[in-house]
């Protein structure tokens, strides 16, 4: 379709360069596929890729997963452990569902990205991080600037590239192509015959 024709072309050139992205579009059209792609074609594609739901976890166990931990730091905290920002350090870390973060975490991500260190919770020491942010919503984060929900130096630091992904009820041509893969994939997983 000529949409993901135009699509695709943006995503070879902000593949290439070293800045933020953020994907924007409904739920079900390939906002992590995309994210991924961009590593794939990016400068880091040999560093590490590291996806992160913000939605799937709580406050406390998303600060814990984005910062880390340092031993003791709360209860169960028996060693310490490093977060997904150090993990993803040279690479491409996806925040999935950014609409989600909590403010409180808004806060503590947007610092990390001003001074490019991380600090781990329970820690006092930073560490110097080079990570570059992919994000995805499928809110309106403009309508949650508004509202107070999403903090706009967030938005600032996140979006220094907005791409929008298109609809499939808006790329009519990629319906039969894409029922084909999934109809053999599918059948290929279930040691099934192709159907015709």
């Amino acid at each position: 379709a000529p949409s993901m024709r135009a699509l695709h072309s943006l995503i070879e050139r902000v593949a290439a360069s070293d800045i933020s992205v953020l994907l924007l579009g409904e739920t079900g059209v390939g906002k992590e596929m995309i994210a991924a792609e961009i590593h794939k074609k990016s400068t880091r594609a040999d560093k590490p890729y590291i996806p992160l739901n913000c939605s799937a976890l709580t406050e406390t166990l998303l600060e814990s997963e984005l910062f880390g931990y340092e031993r003791g730091a709360f209860t169960g905290a028996n060693t310490a452990k490093q977060g997904l920002l150090e993990t993803a350090n040279g690479g491409v870390l996806f925040l999935d569902e950014i609409g989600e973060l909590p403010l409180s975490t808004q806060v503590k991500l947007l610092r990390v990205l001003d001074e490019r260190r991380v600090t781990r919770v329970g820690g006092i020491a930073s560490k110097p991080i080079d990570v570059r942010i992919v994000s995805a919503t499928n809110r309106d984060v403009d309508a949650e600037v508004i509202r107070g929900t999403f903090r706009s130096d967030l938005l600032y630091r996140l979006n220094a590239m907005t791409v929008q992904v298109p609809p499939l009820r808006e790329r009519h041509a990629e319906i039969e192509p894409l029922t084909r893969h999934f109809i053999n994939h599918f059948a290929t997983r279930m040691n099934k015959e192709v159907p015709i």
